[in-house]
C-alpha cells in the first residue's frame, strides 16, 4: 500500500472554522444579557471565548504542522499529567454552581477534565499499538484498565465527562478489535460503573426523578425553560438575537443549554443545520481514519470522532430532556475557554493525521 504526505484535509478545516464562527455568533447572542447584567458588558463572554479560540487556532495550526508519529513519545507523560491535574482538582479545585471542576493558576482558571480527553486519546492510541499483537481479551482488559484511573478521578465530580472518556475508550477498543460479543462485557462493566457512581451521591438519584417529571421539582426549572425555548422557535425561529428565554429565564443560557437558544432563534431548520454540520465533521473524521497510514493515526482520528459524537449526542439529549440533566457542553458552540482551546488542539491532531493518506 502506497501512502503520501500532503496537505491537511481542507474540508475538515473548513468545517471546524464554520462551527467555530457559528459558535461565536450564537454565543454572543445567548450571553449578551447575562454579560450586561453581571459585568456591565454585553460582549464579556464573547471576548473571553474569542481570546481562547484565538489561542486554540494557534495550537491547532502548530499541531497540524507536526508529524503525529512524533507525538507518541509524549503520550504517557500527557496521560500522567492528566491524572495529576484531575487529582489536584479534588484537593485544591474551585467550586462553581456546586461542582468542583476548576483549577486556578493566578488569574487563569481551567478545567483539567477538558485536557484529559485529548490526553486519553493520544495515550490509548499509543498503548493499543504497543499491545496490538496481544490476544483480544488481554487487549480489551488492558485498555479499559488504563482508562479507568482517569475515569474514576474525573467521575468523582464530573460524571458526564467520565462517561465521555469511557465512551472514547470503547470506540478505540472496537476500532482496534472489531468484534461485537466482547462489547457485551464492556456494556455490563460500564452499566455497573454508572450504577455505582449514581448510588454514591443522592443528588444523582434525584436527577433521575427530575428527568421523569421536571415540572414537579424546583431543580427542573432549567429543563422546563429550555423546552419552552425549543417550542417557541417553531420551524424557522424568532430571529437571530430575538430569543426571550435567554433573558434570564434559561439559567446560564450560554453554557450547556445553548442548543435551546439555537432552536428558539433559528427554529427546527437551524437546529437541523447545526446537526448536519456536526455529521459532516464526523464524516471527515471517518475519512481521515480510513485513509490513515497506520493504526496509530486511525485510532487518533477514531478517538476524536468518538469524543465529538458522544458529546454532541449527550448535549442535545440533555437539552431535549431525552436523558437526565447533566453538565455537558456543545462542542465549539457552548461557552468555555478550556473547552474550545483543547477542542481545537484535537482538531490539530486530526489535521496532522490527515496529511498522510492513501
Amino acid at each position: 500500500m502506497h501512502f503520501q504526505k500532503g496537505k491537511p484535509d481542507l474540508c475538515l478545516f473548513v468545517l471546524v472554522m464554520m462551527l467555530m464562527i457559528l459558535g461565536l455568533a450564537v454565543l454572543y447572542s445567548s450571553s449578551a444579557y447575562n454579560g450586561q447584567v453581571r459585568f456591565d458588558d454585553p460582549a464579556y463572554y464573547f471576548k473571553k471565548q474569542l481570546f481562547a479560540a484565538a489561542l486554540g487556532l494557534f495550537a491547532m495550526v502548530g499541531i497540524a504542522s507536526l508529524d503525529y508519529h512524533a507525538l507518541a513519545r509524549f503520550a504517557l507523560p500527557a496521560y500522567l499529567l492528566s491524572l495529576l491535574l484531575s487529582g489536584a482538582v479534588l484537593l485544591f479545585g474551585d467550586a462553581y454552581n456546586g461542582s468542583r471542576r476548576w483549577l486556578s493558576l493566578g488569574p487563569l482558571s481551567f478545567q483539567p477534565a477538558e485536557y484529559a480527553k485529548p490526553a486519553v486519546i493520544l495515550f490509548l492510541a499509543a498503548m493499543v499499538c504497543r499491545l496490538r499483537k496481544a490476544k483480544s481479551g488481554v487487549l480489551m482488559a488492558a485498555v479499559l484498565g488504563m482508562a479507568l484511573p482517569i475515569v474514576g478521578l474525573v467521575g468523582t465530580n464530573n460524571l458526564s465527562t467520565a462517561v465521555i472518556i469511557l465512551g472514547i475508550a470503547a470506540v478505540m477498543i472496537f476500532i482496534s478489535n472489531p468484534r461485537y460479543l466482547p462489547f457485551l462485557w464492556i456494556l455490563l462493566l460500564g452499566s455497573g460503573f454508572l450504577g455505582i457512581f449514581l448510588g454514591l451521591e443522592q443528588y444523582r438519584l434525584e436527577r433521575l426523578a427530575i428527568w421523569r417529571h421536571p415540572e414537579l421539582y424546583e431543580k427542573g426549572y432549567q429543563t422546563m425553560q429550555g423546552l419552552y425555548a425549543i417550542g417557541s422557535g417553531g420551524l424557522f425561529g424568532v430571529g437571530f438575537g430575538e430569543s426571550m428565554q435567554k433573558l434570564g429565564f434559561v439559567p446560564e443560557a450560554q453554557n450547556d443549554m445553548i442548543f435551546a437558544v439555537i432552536c428558539e432563534e433559528f427554529g427546527l431548520a437551524g437546529a437541523l443545520l447545526v446537526m448536519f454540520l456536526f455529521l459532516l465533521l464526523l464524516w471527515r473524521f471517518m475519512v481521515v481514519a480510513t485513509q490513515a497510514p497506520d493504526l496509530f493515526g486511525a485510532l487518533i482520528a477514531a478517538g476524536i470522532l468518538g469524543h465529538i459524537a458522544i458529546q454532541v449526542i449527550l448535549n442535545i439529549a440533555v437539552v431535549t430532556n431525552t436523558i437526565p440533566n447533566t453538565g455537558i457542553t456543545l462542542p465549539f458552540i457552548s461557552y468555555g475557554g478550556t473547552s474550545i482551546l483543547f477542542l481545537l488542539s484535537e482538531m490539530g491532531l486530526a489535521l496532522s493525521v490527515s496529511r498522510w493518506r492513501r
